[in-house]
């Protein structure tokens, strides 16, 4: 789907650029464009192309534990490892794996998000970000100074 929206985009800026040049409309800076050049019809196939990408996103964990697919219960078990066995956590270097862990997490729910929006949630509101901000918290807590 990610695939389809970028040609589509693509697309649309060709055309307006071929648009464009045979107007002789020269006083045009690249990247400068503003949305309201969509038509009706490219905003509904803009639309629907949207709406597959977040039905799809909504299917990606469906066929996962509900343990293995919530931040906040995943960073428990990380925390509780490192409360019952300090060395071996210390050792599998789990400060460097949590990242490239929760990436996949924190990004299927990112999809949706626009800043760009009037009415948009901080990143600090979100639930995985408090999650996240917690464990940090309990992290520096319980390890000596």
């Amino acid at each position: 789907e990610e695939d389809n929206l970028t040609e589509f985009i693509t697309k649309h800026r060709t055309c307006r650029r071929q648009v464009r040049e045979c107007s002789g409309d020269t006083d045009h800076h690249e990247g400068m464009s503003s949305d309201d050049e969509l038509t009706p019809t490219e905003v509904a196939e803009f639309q629907k192309s949207k709406d597959n990408v977040l039905e799809d996103s909504r299917k990606i964990f469906e066929d996962v534990h509900a343990d293995f697919c919530d931040i906040r219960k995943i960073l428990l078990k990380f925390q509780e490892w490192k409360e019952k066995f300090p060395d071996s956590y210390c050792d599998a270097y789990i400060s460097f794996c949590l990242p490239k862990l929760l990436n996949p997490l924190i990004r299927v729910q990112l999809i949706n998000w626009n800043p760009l929006e009037q009415n948009f949630t901080e990143l600090e509101e979100m639930p995985w970000f408090r999650a996240i901000e917690e464990f940090s918290d309990a992290k520096n807590v319980s390890e000596p100074k």
